[in-house]
């Protein structure tokens, strides 16, 4: 079966929101956020301070361009869209769900951000970030589900019935 693959700014609730629509369709749960700090045995903050954002950058697509997986849903880092081999990849291997939050709602979650492994470069503000990376998800997306009014759970099962409609088939069991 297909993966799901999750994208979206950092603190729109990718990984959460995999962890429960995993449980909920029977399927495994990757966040490569994770992958990334196993692969590299530290936190991305560290990696991002010690060898910079483009650096980062590359080792994130070739943690992304390595995963093989199946029937999993698969939370990435908000800068996956960076990276044109990792989305190709991904698509390759699933449907791309973009879970879309407002500014404010976004920046009312990311109270740690100096420390959260976001690829904010020199000068950069958040709303910076944001308006740059929203074309991005919008362009990768197979799927734009948003999120503005729901919680977690109404997120969980909205992702589960848009993948059933555009899919055509029932994801899970």
């Amino acid at each position: 079966m297909a993966n799901i693959i999750l994208i979206g700014m950092p603190g729109c609730g990718k990984s959460t929101v995999g962890v429960l629509l995993a449980k909920a369709l029977g399927m495994a749960f990757v966040d490569t956020d994770v992958v990334i700090q196993a692969r590299e045995r530290r936190k991305l903050q560290s990696m991002i301070d010690d060898i910079g954002i483009e650096a980062f950058l590359r080792k994130e697509e070739e943690a992304i361009v390595a995963l093989e997986c199946e029937h999993t849903v698969v939370a990435t880092g908000g800068s996956v869209v960076y990276g044109d081999r990792a989305m190709k990849h991904l698509h390759e291997r699933g449907t791309v769900v973009y879970i879309r939050l407002p500014y404010e709602q976004i920046e009312r979650r990311l109270s740690n951000l100096a420390t959260r492994g976001v690829t904010l470069r020199p000068g950069q503000t958040l709303r910076d970030l944001y308006e740059e990376r929203i074309p991005l998800y919008e362009a990768q997306a197979d799927i734009v589900y948003d999120a503005a009014n729901a919680d977690i759970e109404q997120t969980v099962s909205g992702i589960a019935a848009r993948l059933e409609t555009q899919n055509g088939a029932k994801y899970g069991g």
